[in-house]
């Protein structure tokens, strides 16, 4: 009789622990708050979750809020083969295998872009959407003949040689005038900087152009649940350009920041959190 418990205890143990691997997922997680409205925090190209801390701290007392941190970013733990489809899926999955149930889903850049993919696939799987300085097609904003296509390993591994081939401090100098091109707070270059660094370089190189081949134009008309589009100051020059990207959908309202760039968390405070609070608490 004792083998056998032992036997099934062993069992159990080894049962257990192949649960936890198919759960698992690349991105790493950061739960903060005990609210019963879930949000769930994605994070932009490069960045760490930590880009959300003022906005949790504003979020943390009515909210649990999920701070997520993509595979191979800010001395994130990396993956074999990054991509913006299976990223969708694993946050779609923590959400299922967490039994999160309608959380809020807030994004910033390609992090606002994750959120309309997985709100167009999912359609029951979330409450609503915050989109954070993020277009369904940025890249058909300087080129509007762009088509997405499949793009093969070989044209990635040319595409991302001369990123690849950087070295540190040329790499690290590429990031501060990208930092300083990105938000109007000069004591958050740094921190952008050391982000960049820190991120898988493979990763940074795939990711970069695996995004900007991203096009959910056609997308859009699936998502059903309300949505908040912020979007940087800049982008008002071009509003129907915009605005067109996002096909008029009635569910959908866009608002641009009086002031700064694209990390409008940074550079507009008050508005951003207003806008944000306004919308989640309606």
């Amino acid at each position: 009789m004792r083998k056998l418990i032992c036997r099934v205890v062993l069992l159990c143990v080894v049962l257990l622990g192949m649960m936890g691997k198919s759960f698992a997922q690349s991105f790493s997680v950061q739960r903060i708050g005990e609210g019963k409205q879930a949000i769930i925090l994605i994070p932009g190209f490069a960045c760490s979750g930590d880009v959300w801390n003022q906005t949790v701290d504003s979020l943390r007392s009515n909210y649990t809020c999920y701070i997520l941190t993509m595979p191979g970013f800010a001395g994130t733990a990396s993956e074999a083969n990054p991509s913006f489809d299976n990223w969708t899926k694993q946050i779609a999955d923590f959400i299922h295998n967490e039994k999160i149930e309608k959380p809020i889903l807030i994004g910033h850049s390609m992090g606002g872009g994750l959120a309309l993919n997985i709100a167009s696939t999912q359609a029951n799987l979330v409450k609503s959407i915050v989109v954070v300085d993020a277009l369904p097609c940025l890249t058909a904003i300087y080129n509007p003949n762009f088509q997405s296509r499949k793009i093969s390993d070989d044209e990635f591994a040319k595409a991302g040689a001369q990123l690849l081939g950087m070295g540190e401090e040329q790499f690290r100098r590429q990031a501060y005038i990208s930092a300083v091109s990105l938000t109007t707070d000069s004591l958050r270059y740094d921190e952008l900087v050391k982000w960049s660094l820190t991120s898988d370089r493979q990763t940074y190189a795939k990711m970069y152009y695996d995004y900007s081949n991203v096009d959910l134009r056609p997308a859009i008309k699936n998502i059903s649940v309300p949505a908040l589009v912020l979007l940087e100051h800049p982008f008002k020059k071009i509003a129907p350009i915009v605005e067109q990207q996002f096909g008029n959908q009635p569910n959908f309202r866009l608002e641009y920041a009086g002031k700064g760039l694209h990390f409008i968390m940074f550079d507009d405070w008050e508005w951003y959190i207003q806008q944000i609070m306004d919308f989640i608490i309606n």
